[in-house]
């Protein structure tokens, strides 16, 4: 392989070639759909969605100093960065817990973003208590039959399958009986109501399961054995968005830090409000130490020390940084941040707007902070209960 030097320069040349004109202004919203359907179609084929998987499930085959040497290129030139519940929460999971014949189905597809998939964790009354969760999975044949609920299911409405969590043994204790199986979101017994959040979106559904059904082939990890595979799946989850320097890529970093400049002003070259240059300054430190955090959670994980959930200590800081980073932008905006519609304020005003609403959840999906520094509590500083 080559050096890492060498394959930087690879991927320079290759960007230089492969990325549209029209994807090189930075990751934003609204990108032009025929330009990115080009970039992803040239990621997938040199396995550059998954650069890390093994390439005969569609990855790149990478070790982890030449797939984060890619990463860092990408992110260079503000490429679009193409991610998916597949790619950081299934994949990886079905790499340590699939058959051959699931990963030989369901992996090469999720490299190259063919299938969109949801996850049916959350229920009406078993949310922070997942283990409570009373969707029922029936064995007929070859297949279960699913009767129940979920809530706060993200894309569901978009899904193509979901990785949903059943109870298939109503008569054992609750984390026994219960197992991680997937199934086509397209089918009759199914169906799908979005949730109208805060800031006016609706990226949350609730879904129903009336009769729905799924192989018996399909259950990842043993029967009644899916609570293992579903909290791995969360550490996942959790080292994703822990691993994602406070949810904020760096042209969004450098967005804020220009907002911020352009709002309060300098005074010789100096942020005017000395108060928002010392929460810029944390900020900034508190990303840094999250950057240090989560890359040895990676290096434990190599190692095969999964036992320790430091993926939840990546969460909940992330989490909290990424609500302090949306205060900071109000505070810097003052009265401009309170704009919903109408006359006297611009469209990226209003859009600041709501990505401050929408972090206020940052704290509850996902596993809230209170689930979070449980698990920090028992499983990394391993208190005893």
């Amino acid at each position: 392989m080559a050096s890492i030097e060498e394959f930087k320069q690879e991927v320079r040349s290759w960007v230089e070639e492969a990325l549209p004109a029209e994807l090189r202004v930075g990751n934003r919203k609204n990108l032009p759909r025929e330009a990115l359907s080009l970039w992803v179609d040239a990621l997938a084929a040199r396995g550059w969605i998954t650069p890390s998987w093994p390439t005969e499930y569609g990855g790149g085959g990478l070790d982890r100093k030449h797939a984060a040497a890619l990463m860092s290129e990408l992110k260079a030139v503000r490429a679009p960065i193409i991610g998916s519940f597949g790619t950081s929460m299934l994949g990886p999971t079905l790499l340590e817990f699939g058959t051959e014949e699931q990963k030989q189905e369901f992996l090469p597809p999720i490299s190259r973003h063919e299938v969109k998939w949801c996850q049916g964790y959350s229920e009406p009354g078993a949310g922070s208590d997942l283990a409570s969760l009373q969707t029922r999975a029936v064995l007929e044949g070859d297949e279960y039959v699913i009767t129940g609920q979920k809530i706060w299911t993200t894309g569901a409405d978009k899904a193509d399958w979901i990785f949903c969590l059943v109870r298939t043994d109503p008569d054992v204790p609750k984390h026994d009986g219960i197992s991680f199986i997937l199934f086509p979101m397209h089918q009759d017994g199914v169906e799908v109501a979005p949730l109208t959040l805060i800031d006016g979106s609706a990226d949350f559904s609730q879904v129903f399961f009336d009769g729905a059904r799924a192989k018996a082939k399909n259950v990842v990890g043993p029967v009644n054995g899916g609570w293992t595979v579903a909290k791995r799946l969360l550490q996942h989850e959790r080292s994703t968005d822990g691993g994602s320097e406070g949810g904020l890529s760096g042209a969004q970093k450098e967005t804020l830090v220009q907002l911020v400049k352009r709002e309060v002003g300098l005074e010789n070259g100096v942020l005017a409000d000395p108060a928002i240059r010392q929460r810029l300054a944390a900020q900034e430190l508190e990303a840094k130490a999250l950057r240090l955090t989560m890359r040895r959670a990676g290096e434990e994980a190599r190692a095969g020390q999964t036992g320790r959930d430091i993926g939840s200590l990546g969460k909940y800081r992330w989490a909290n940084m990424v609500k302090s980073e949306q205060d900071i932008a109000m505070l810097a905006v003052g009265t401009q941040g309170l704009g919903w519609d109408g006359p006297g304020f611009e469209g990226t005003q209003l859009d600041r707007t709501r990505a401050w609403l929408t972090t206020r959840a940052d704290s509850i999906w996902g596993g809230t902070n209170e689930v979070q520094l449980n698990v920090i509590a028992k499983r990394v500083l391993l208190i005893p209960e």
